[in-house]
């Protein structure tokens, strides 16, 4: 296991040793935390939200005021987390009718919430209208066309953007690269000019901006000041071409964080110098207004905030092979590791600063040999009844969960102040039955 103060660096800002030997977060002790709530169960630092919140505003703005920061509510999102996101002056990234349903409830300002997604429905788009959504994220001609004929029959005129596939590979995963030419997602370049034609000829679309998402992880700052360079010169063209102005653009999300004590990643002052130096750079080259920049951090705001925990049970030894640790969760939760072979790294939340490391491995319960979350870790050695706390585990654990060999998803607690607030309870077996039909 790394030192204290090399994993202090993945934690919440709020982490701590306590006397005891415990690893404790916003003030509360986490082994208490499993005790009363049980596990897995994961644990959000408010601290650390409102701090990474606060940083984006900051870094962003300071370099171009005219900017919005949407959390992209995909990374993960619930009434608790929603209504600190809106009193942080954040508006919204989201990708379905269930994330603006939450916005909603928590009566988030929706003309701060911006509607994304490849196949938005009909009836999506009707209730977003009708709800009063900020802006729709355009990604195909069938949408582009649909959009326009809700907005008519409800006699709106909706503002929308159009989200452009630039071509540009951000050397991430393959399965977290949205930007590349082969994409699901957005207009490509050569089809942009026939795109935003069409939507300027749509009688009750009015095309604001442009928008861009080049994937997740992405460490190299190049990779966004190639996408606002390109769209930039394509938005200059079409000036000439069509007439367009381009009063918004957002180069997207993806910004990176160090998942373990090794990672690199840039911090959101690179990315913010690095965005706004070559958007202000290449407007003034082709006498282009600075357009209002739109960002959409989600993990990078959401990510580090949250900590998984776990009890050790069973254990495995195959000696000179490996000795398995099993917990209690796993894929079910946390399925990042076998979708992407994301790496975490892991504490014994009861014995943080043991010696005496034993390499382990830490795998789930769940009926998969793919199950394994964290593959050979120096650990204090791991007895039954343990906790384990794996950090930066706030961003897409929680979405991407499921009820895998009929498990139940795990409760969420919110700390903050030496105080923990339960934001969502464990499922039940009721709750697991509950949408099952018997045939009579």
């Amino acid at each position: 296991m790394a030192s204290w103060h090399r994993l202090s660096a993945i934690l919440p800002d709020t982490a701590v040793v306590s006397k005891d030997n415990h690893l404790v977060i916003g003030g509360c002790d986490v082994v208490d935390l499993a005790h009363e709530f049980g596990t897995p169960l994961y644990v959000f630092d408010e601290a650390t939200l409102r701090h990474s919140c606060a940083l984006f505003r900051e870094e962003f703005g300071s370099r171009h005021p005219k900017t919005l920061v949407l959390y992209a509510a995909k990374a993960f999102l619930n009434r608790a987390l929603a209504q600190i996101f809106k009193e942080e002056g954040l508006g919204l990234d989201v990708v379905s009718a269930g994330e603006l349903a939450i916005a909603k409830s928590v009566d988030f300002p929706l003309s701060e919430v911006y509607f994304h997604g490849n196949n938005k429905s009909k009836e999506e788009l009707e209730l977003a209208l009708g709800w009063g959504v900020g802006r729709i994220v355009v990604d195909n001609l069938y949408e582009l066309s649909l959009l326009n004929e809700v907005a008519k029959k409800m006699g709106i005129a909706q503002e929308v953007l159009l989200r452009l596939a630039p071509g540009i590979d951000p050397h991430t995963h393959r399965y977290l690269a949205t930007g590349v030419v082969d994409t699901k997602f957005g207009f490509p370049l050569s089809q942009g000019e026939e795109a935003l034609r069409q939507a300027i000829e749509a009688s009750h679309l009015n095309p604001v901006g442009l928008h861009i998402h080049l994937g997740s992880l992405i460490h190299n700052v190049e990779a966004y000041q190639e996408g606002v360079e390109a769209v930039l010169r394509f938005a200059a063209e079409m000036r000439d071409k069509l007439s367009f102005e381009l009063a918004e653009f957002s180069p997207g999300g993806g910004f990176a964080i160090p998942y373990a004590i090794d990672d690199k990643a840039p911090s959101i002052a690179d990315y913010a110098v690095a965005i706004i130096s070559t958007l202000l750079g290449i407007a003034k080259e082709l006498s282009l207004f600075p357009p209002k920049l739109i960002v959409e951090p989600g993990r990078a705001i959401v990510g580090r905030a949250g900590v998984a925990l776990y009890t050790v049970g069973a254990m495995k030894e195959i000696p000179a092979v490996r000795r398995y640790v099993f917990i209690d969760g796993g894929m079910g939760d946390n399925i990042r590791p076998a979708l992407y072979g994301s790496r975490y790294e892991a504490i014994l939340a009861n014995r943080v600063q043991d010696k005496g490391l034993q390499r382990v491995t830490v795998a789930g319960k769940f009926c998969e040999s793919g199950d394994i979350l964290i593959r050979d870790i120096n650990l204090p050695q791991p007895m039954p009844g343990d906790v384990i706390a794996i950090p930066v585990c706030g961003a897409y654990c929680l979405p991407l969960a499921s009820n895998y060999n009929a498990s139940l998803k795990p409760a969420i607690v919110l700390v903050r102040k030496a105080k923990a607030h339960l934001i969502r309870r464990r499922e039940t077996y009721e709750d697991l039955l509950a949408g099952d039909v018997l045939i009579s």
